[in-house]
């Protein structure tokens, strides 16, 4: 197995010098039938002979493989090498390859989510996590090789000075910094050398394994596609900037003919097997038979895999997708096509940047399979409109005096021309722009060493990349944080008496975990008033996970959708009780999507950030998403449809995965009682039954052997995973079971008959006298003779309702559920046959009727 990994072909370390690790690079390469660039070559002599790189080549043009040789000369010396980038999903992935290639146990991950052998001599990590270990330990932190991938993220608005820090702090280290759109490197030339004394060599080619043609195109967008398809320039990627016109896009390609029969027959083949089970999957299933694919971040991740990898076979014709293109979704186009060359960029509607636009139409042309890639964008639709307007109206004297030329749109809309698509194509990228700042959390982990902080603390505001004048605002910022941690006691600062010669003068007295973020003080905000809430109280596992959804991202879309169901609801009480249209409006304007707990969580914020001062302008954010979900015990696909929210289904599973992953991993086993394990998979069976992806994917990060075993065993990508044994786990599958009960309950409360028996199979041998729709309207017309309803509250759900016999030795149980209702009667029961072996087989709970009825009976 060993001979796998790259270092198996070093020889033992006493023999080592930097020709054979070299060598060994090579050998490698060889391999994997790889030719080196010579842009690829220049850089990794220069790394061999102990410089620091800024490689700027195009995209697709080797450099993780220039990365690969440093992390391979690092671990032959016993050095430590770190690998960054700016986004989870790249350094999960970046985490992966590189344990196939220098085996598990020598590679660690370390992000917000997830920490994974951390100490482990090659490391990949978000570029805040790098930040926090050199602001907090400096030299000391053992970092000799940093890779920063995808530098150019040090102009980041908001992550910016995460990328800056460590040019600021590791002059014991040695840097590439990679990026196809750094601009002018010059500075960062001179600032790395200064920095590290060693010598900086850029290496900048504008090569291109697949060179790029460019093209600006006044006719309709359909027009635009199908003649690149007739020239055979598929696959196509459609760019857009929202995933609604993604959406529509896609919608507008089914009354187009793309795909000829055949190649629908191979898209139908490969299609075979795979379950389009969501509220959103037929959708995506009939545009995948039409040779089209949907890519975005409000996708199930399944569907995203998916189109991934049929576009991959060659399979999809064209592809409408977000503009995360640029950060390396992993889709091979031959064409990249630009709906428009605006967008709203967080801040406001701008021309998008020259930086921006080379980044996703590097992604065109694929090495190995193209000649050429090819960039189209599109002129604005009413400047197309018009243009086909006076087309035919040449000649016309009285169409041309007649014709209303079409005005651009009003909203989310900035002109833009073919000189701006040249300007676009042949100018530099911007200069990158230093976006230093000081915070709370810099100050704690800077002034926490044990020697030289204060000098630290001055040292990193002077030799920032700012001008004089910020560099003056930001002393005097760093200053007043300062004076309010010391207010708070969280810094102390040591007498004369007390200080030891070459320590810090100051005493923190705060202990700050090794991965210390704002996102994990959040966490500790959890963990702290979780210990306030009473767990004998009947709310009080609905109470922590409020206290989790407080601390997770909104899920905006969700949220709009909240608000305006209340809007809808509470306007039409105001119209039944005669209120004027003022007042109504002035009434929708004070309401808000849920908040349950909201005084007692912001209350208990408050009092934290006082005593935490480095939260900063981080917030809380109450809502009851996963709240609502569990106490009305919707399904995934229920509740997406409650709220016609089925294109952006990937966003609800998203936020739920960060729920059980909170629950999971976050709150203290300690503070778990039976109900609170119970929602924990309740949610964790949510995930698994929709798409099992990002929750595999986080599981397999916190085993890493078991994660690089799979992919090694994988020879192709595959659609289906085998099934796992679910009733291994008792305990697990017993919460399986009573979910599975619990649904059934539920839609008897609602009276969907027909609904109930989905959750249930017919007694083996017994399916001609198998309980039908009309049987169950039966019984429950007798039940509400007596009762009101039946309760599917959360205390209906108490596990005390419930009682399970394991008979038939071990491979069958037999399931009691006693129907509470208001009047406390709980005088019905409902018994289940729970058979094991199919359920194995199933990978779900197979449950069957026995019978529902008075106890007794």
């Amino acid at each position: 197995m060993r001979k796998q990994y790259i270092h198996s072909r070093l020889p033992p370390r006493d023999w080592l010098n930097n020709d054979l690790v070299l060598d060994c690079f090579m050998d490698y390469a060889a391999s994997k039938n790889l030719d080196l660039y010579p842009a690829q070559e220049e850089a990794i002599l220069a790394l061999f002979e102990n410089k620091n790189v800024i490689l700027n080549t195009p995209t697709g043009s080797g450099k993780s493989l220039v990365a690969t040789a440093l992390h391979l000369k690092s671990l032959a010396w016993g050095r430590r090498s770190i690998y960054t980038c700016p986004i989870k999903a790249l350094v999960n992935e970046k985490f992966l390859a590189l344990c196939r290639d220098f085996g598990p146990d020598n590679v660690g991950m370390v992000t917000g989510d997830a920490s994974v052998n951390a100490d482990a001599p090659i490391l990949c990590c978000t570029a805040e996590i790098l930040s926090n270990m050199a602001l907090r330990d400096g030299n000391r932190a053992g970092i000799d090789d940093i890779i920063m991938d995808e530098f150019h993220y040090y102009s980041d608005r908001e992550r910016g000075v995460a990328w800056q820090i460590p040019l600021l702090t590791l002059t014991d280290s040695r840097f590439l910094l990679m990026s196809a759109t750094l601009g002018e490197t010059t500075f960062f030339e001179e600032k790395l050398s200064a920095l590290t004394g060693l010598e900086t060599l850029v290496v900048k080619s504008s090569h291109r394994p697949v060179p790029l043609d460019f093209n600006f195109q006044e006719i309709p967008l359909r027009e635009t596609v199908l003649e690149l398809i007739e020239k055979g320039r598929f696959p196509l990627y459609l760019v857009h900037f929202t995933q609604l016109e993604c959406t529509e896009e896609a919608q507008n390609f089914l009354s187009v003919d793309i795909c000829s029969k055949d190649e629908k027959k191979a898209i139908a083949a490969a299609l075979e097997g795979f379950r389009f089970d969501s509220p959103y999957g037929k959708n995506i299933q009939n545009f995948l038979r039409h040779g089209i694919g949907l890519h975005h971040a409000g996708l199930l991740p399944k569907y995203r895999i998916l189109v991934e990898q049929l576009a991959q076979q060659g399979l999809l014709k064209v592809i409408c997708g977000t503009d995360t293109l640029g950060v390396g979704v992993n889709i091979p186009i031959r064409t990249v096509v630009f709906t428009k060359l605006c967008k709203f960029d967080g801040e406001k509607l701008t021309i998008l940047s020259v930086r921006d636009f080379q980044q996703i139409s590097g992604r065109a042309g694929r090495k190995g399979f193209d000649d050429l890639g090819s960039v189209v964008a599109q002129a604005p639709e009413h400047i197309v409109e018009n243009l086909r307007m006076e087309q035919k109206a040449v000649g016309d004297a009285k169409k041309m005096k007649k014709m209303v030329k079409r005005k651009p749109p009003e909203r989310g809309f900035l002109p833009w021309t073919k000189d701006t698509f040249v300007r676009l194509t042949t100018s530099q990228p911007e200069q990158l722009t230093s976006r230093f700042q000081v915070t709370h959390g810099m100050l704690l982990n800077v002034l926490s060493r044990e020697r030289g902080s204060v000098e630290a603390m001055r040292a990193l505001i002077r030799d920032c990349h700012e001008t004089a004048v910020t560099k003056k605002k930001l002393r005097k910022t760093s200053f007043q944080l300062f004076r309010s941690l010391v207010e708070r006691k969280i810094i102390e600062i040591i007498p004369n008496e007390e200080r030891v010669p070459g320590k810090s003068p100051l005493r923190v007295n705060v202990d700050l975990q090794e991965d210390f973020s704002l996102n994990q003080a959040s966490s500790l905000y959890l963990i702290d008033t979780i210990k306030l809430l009473d767990p004998l109280t009947p709310d009080y596992a609905l109470d922590v996970l409020t206290l989790v959804e407080s601390i997770l991202e909104n899920p905006d879309i969700i949220l709009r959708k909240q608000l305006a169901q209340l809007k809808n609801q509470r306007m039409a009480e105001m119209k039944m009780d005669g209120l004027e249209y003022e007042e109504r409006m002035a009434e929708l304007e004070k309401l808000e999507y849920p908040k349950p707990n909201r005084d007692f969580i912001y209350d208990t914020f408050n009092a934290f950030t006082a005593k935490h001062p480095w939260v900063g302008q981080e917030n809380i954010r109450p809502k009851s998403v996963a709240r609502e979900m569990y106490e009305t015990f919707q399904t995934f696909d229920e509740y997406i449809r409650s709220y016609d929210i089925q294109p952006a289904e990937g966003a609800l599973l998203r936020y739920l995965s960060y729920v059980y992953k909170a629950l999971a991993q976050t709150v203290p086993d300690l503070s778990k009682t039976d109900e609170l394990k119970a929602i924990e998979v309740y949610f964790g069976t949510i995930i698994r039954d929709v798409d099992s992806s990002l929750l595999d994917e986080w599981e397999m990060m916190r085993n890493p052997k078991a994660a690089a075993a799979m992919k090694e065993m994988a020879s192709a990508p595959t659609l289906l995973q085998p099934p796992h044994d679910i009733t291994r786990d008792r305990k697990t599958f017993t919460v399986f079971v009573r979910n599975e009960v619990f649904r059934f309950m539920r839609a008897l409360a609602l009276q969907e008959f027909a609904s109930a028996l989905t959750f249930v199979t017919p007694l083996p041998g017994e399916e001609k006298h198998a309980y039908s729709a009309k049987d169950l309207e039966e019984l429950m017309a007798t039940y509400v003779a007596d009762h009101s309803r039946i309760n599917i509250d959360t205390q209906a759900r108490h596990p005390s309702h419930t009682s399970i016999r394991v008979h038939d030795q071990g491979v069958a149980w037999t399931v009691e559920q006693v129907l509470t209702d208001p009047e406390d009667h709980n005088d019905w029961v409902m018994e289940f046959f729970v058979d094991l072996d199919l359920s194995r087989e199933k990978a779900k709970p197979v449950i069957s009727i026995v019978r529902v009825g008075p106890i007794g009976t």
